[in-house]
This record gives structure tokens, C-alpha cells and sequence, in this order.
């Protein structure tokens, strides 16, 4: 899995818990319905650490709890270039 599926999926379960449409999270974090798309769509290949503060912010949590999830822990996380 790659950190950007990391991510997808880390959202995806955090709208879930929290019974959160995409657009509120996209109205909380100041992210744009496209990139949101992109991101969720797996079309994004460089999330960057501003993207996920962002969206830890749109959640209204902190950035270590974003991250943390066992799939963030994976030794088999891979990093796109």
C-alpha cells in the first residue's frame, strides 16, 4: 500500500466514525472538491504533509491522531516518487 492509499483509506474510516460527509470534511479543511476527488480517487500520487495537517484540521484532531492507525506503522508502506 502507498502512503497516498494510506491516507485515502485513513479518511475514508474517519468519515465513517464520525458520520461525516466528504463535503463537510472539504468545507472544515479548505480542501478543494477536486483535489478532495484526487486524493479519494487514488489519482493523487503525492499527498503532502501540509494536505494531511489540513485534513487532520478538517476532522478537527490533531496530526498524531490522524496518523495514528496500524497502516500508517506498515514496514510495508511505500513511498511514491
Amino acid at each position: 500500500m502507498t502512503v497516498n492509499d494510506a491516507v485515502a483509506k485513513r479518511v475514508s474510516k474517519l468519515l465513517q466514525e464520525r458520520n461525516m460527509s466528504q463535503y463537510r470534511l472539504e468545507q472544515e479543511s479548505g480542501i478543494q472538491h477536486g483535489s478532495m476527488q484526487c486524493i479519494m480517487n487514488g489519482r493523487n500520487k503525492t499527498v503532502t504533509l501540509s494536505t494531511v495537517i489540513m485534513l487532520a484540521k478538517g476532522f478537527h484532531i490533531s496530526l498524531t491522531e490522524f496518523l495514528d492507525d496500524d497502516m500508517f506503522r506498515s514496514e510495508d508502506l511505500e513511498i511514491e516518487r
